[in-house]
Parts: structure tokens; C-alpha cells; sequence
């Protein structure tokens, strides 16, 4: 858990034109994700958030796979549980 790694913190609030020089990545992060989802999606449909906020992670980490993106593909692959049908057809069988 993060209490057993991290032993002490503060908490800091900053505001303005700062914000982007305290955490940079984080900031890079909102901004891909924000991206993403006005460019490529539209709008946004609060039952597929998760689905979103996964493909932007696998997106957003591809970036550092490099050499190791084929390991990742086949664990992905094997340790795939399909949970997107059900939500999007909900129930009925996809004829086609």
C-alpha cells in the first residue's frame, strides 16, 4: 500500500501558472486524456469511462515498452478477460 512506501508527505496546493511546473507529467497525462477524448470519442458515455481510461493507459505507457512491446501484446493477450460485450450488447448475441 502507499502508506507502507511512502513515510512522510505534504500536501502542497498551487494554482496558476505554477501548476504545470510541479508535476509536469501529470500534467501531460490530463492533457493527452483530455485530448483523446474530445478528438477521437466525441462524447463520452459514463458506462464506457472505464473502457476509455484503459485504452488511454495502454496508449499513454506504450510509449515506454520499447523493446519489450511484444512480451506485453502476449501477456495482455492471455490474461485477457472479455468484459466489454456484455456492456455493449447487453445480453443479446452479436449476429453479425
Amino acid at each position: 500500500t502507499v502508506e507502507k512506501a511512502v513515510s512522510k508527505s505534504e500536501r502542497q496546493t498551487v494554482r496558476g501558472c505554477n501548476a504545470p511546473k510541479v508535476l509536469p507529467w501529470v500534467h501531460i497525462a490530463i492533457s493527452n486524456a483530455k485530448s483523446l477524448f474530445t478528438d477521437m470519442y466525441h462524447g463520452i458515455k459514463e458506462e464506457f469511462l472505464q473502457e476509455y481510461l484503459n485504452e488511454f493507459c495502454y496508449k499513454f505507457n506504450r510509449k515506454y515498452f520499447g523493446d519489450r512491446m511484444f512480451d506485453r501484446l502476449v501477456i495482455a493477450a492471455v490474461s485477457y478477460k472479455p468484459t466489454f460485450e456484455h456492456k455493449l450488447y447487453n445480453g443479446r448475441a452479436n449476429c453479425g
